[in-house]
């Protein structure tokens, strides 16, 4: 999707560093297809978070790819493995962020000049896990960045404020003790407006409220982009 945000346009001229490690002269990524048409995401699979841990692992073996990507304004089924997201007439199931699928403890570096808005520990079933939200500053506005299914360690011992300079250590990513029960992975997702919200902000929307969630949350592969190219 191609974006025309605010936040694309702040970014024209701003130098964007790696998200997490990748040598494109010896690494790959593989697409994750987490939709319907992914036949292999059987309801025994989803509920078994040790077992889907192992497939995306196999996927990512099998392809000899570092890690898995995907996800951006994707209907995903997976969501069904978790009562979170089954609300009383619409289920949520569209995915406002980007994943980036890998091992354990894989160090997740911030792209751009942040400071932390907010961090929390949402430690439901199918949720974030350890999170933190980073604010970044420009004249004219700021917008946020979401990095979701960290470790417990990430968030030990952060403050409010707190500046993090481009290319320097953020987190890591966690295991599903403390990652909200995944395997492991980021959710990464850009925010223009938090709406209040601290250490926390919808990662996954109702089809329906899909264009008023996607503008608050244009593509963030504007920033991903230059990790993998």
């Amino acid at each position: 999707m191609k974006s025309n945000s605010k936040i694309a346009l702040l970014l024209t001229d701003t130098k964007i560093s790696k998200v997490v490690e990748f040598d494109k002269t010896k690494d790959k990524v593989l697409p994750l297809d987490f939709t319907g048409a992914n036949k292999n995401l059987n309801s025994e699979l989803l509920a078994d978070t040790p077992l889907f841990t192992d497939w995306v692992k196999s996927e990512l073996q099998k392809a000899a790819c570092r890690y898995g990507v995907g996800g951006y304004n994707e209907h995903r089924t997976i969501y069904r493995r978790s009562e979170l997201f089954d609300t009383a007439n619409e289920p949520r199931r569209l995915h406002l962020g980007a994943d980036i699928w890998g091992p354990v403890a894989t160090t997740i570096y911030t792209p751009i000049d942040g400071f932390v808005h907010s961090f929390n520990f949402n430690d439901n079933f199918g949720d974030y896990g350890a999170t933190i939200i980073l604010e970044h500053r420009y004249p004219e506005t700021c917008f946020y960045t979401l990095y979701g299914h960290l470790s417990l360690a990430s968030i030990a011992g952060l403050q409010e404020g707190l500046l993090f300079e481009a290319g320097s250590k953020l987190a890591e990513l966690g295991d599903a003790s403390e990652n909200g029960g995944w395997p492991p992975h980021l959710h990464f997702q850009l925010i223009q407006d938090m709406q209040g919200l601290k250490g926390d902000y919808p990662g996954v929307c109702k089809f329906s409220e899909r264009e008023q969630y996607l503008k608050n949350s244009p593509d963030p592969n504007i920033i991903l982009c230059h990790t993998f190219e």
